[in-house]
């Protein structure tokens, strides 16, 4: 079904991204259409202005939010008209990700609560506008995240993660920019390499290579909303050259990693 005016159009975007050790917040004004993807990271998506629509069935309806999450590895496509959206990505192995799949996971696609998610975005809005500085807006994005992920209960609906899988995350997390290797991993969760790569995939739902991709895209971006080139955020993050990388990047985020212009 082609009832969009982007159907050719892909998204051009201008904004700021922040990171931490287990999300980012992806915040800004676009306009245009994804290309059909994937992503480790559970995605909430907050409409601060306007609207916008995905959709999770190539030949399927668009569906309209101002509020909604994509559960990791969900494939889908995203359009706005510019609208100014913030994107929470949250790890699911993570604390607060393993709580928003107890919470949201079984559902797909779905919108998010209101008025919960009108007050998040609200905040966000106000500090964008407010011109915060990068520690306020990693910090207000990261409590967005922990109140979402709480139950009705207010509280988070999971306990704690498997600690050789954290021991592992943590390695492989301390190796990103130069070489990490699944023995490695493996000898920091004390397993052996093929039982590790089962724990690993039974914990994260992914391999343990499109993991370290994964890791791997969030270095190159963080270095380029810094100010590298996006051949030296390439060379910085482990990739082999830029085109390397921009593959990468469109098959997890639906985008040219250019079509994002540093606000």
């Amino acid at each position: 079904m082609t009832d969009s005016k982007f159907d050719r159009q892909r998204i051009a975007a201008s904004g700021r991204v922040y990171f931490w050790q287990t999300g980012s917040l992806w915040i800004g004004q676009g306009q245009g259409r994804s290309e059909w993807h994937a992503h480790h990271a559970h995605q909430v998506a907050l409409a601060l202005e306007g609207g916008f629509r995905f959709r999770t069935d190539r030949a399927g309806p668009w569906a309209a939010f101002e509020a909604a999450i994509v559960p990791s590895h969900c494939p889908h496509e995203f359009e706005l008209d510019g609208a100014t959206v913030a994107h929470l990505f949250v790890e699911p192995e993570s604390t607060e990700g393993r709580a928003l799949s107890s919470r949201f996971g079984a559902l797909g696609l779905s919108a998010l609560p209101q008025p919960e998610a009108r007050g998040l975005a609200d905040r966000l809005l106000a500090a964008l506008r407010g011109a915060s500085d990068a520690d306020t807006m990693r910090g207000i994005a990261r409590d967005t995240v922990a109140r979402l992920a709480l139950n009705a209960a207010g509280v988070p609906p999971v306990g704690a993660g498997d600690p050789r899988l954290q021991r592992a995350l943590e390695r492989i997390r301390s190796r990103i920019r130069t070489t990490v290797s699944l023995a490695d991993a493996a000898a920091a969760a004390t397993l052996s390499p093929s039982r590790f790569r089962h724990l690993f995939v039974q914990e994260t739902g992914t391999s343990f290579r499109a993991y370290v991709l994964w890791l791997r895209i969030n270095v190159a971006i963080e270095a380029a909303m810094a100010g590298a080139s996006w051949t030296d955020a390439a060379h910085e993050a482990g990739f082999a050259d830029s085109s390397h990388l921009t593959r990468t990047h469109r098959r997890m985020f639906g985008i040219e990693p250019t079509a994002i212009r540093h606000a």
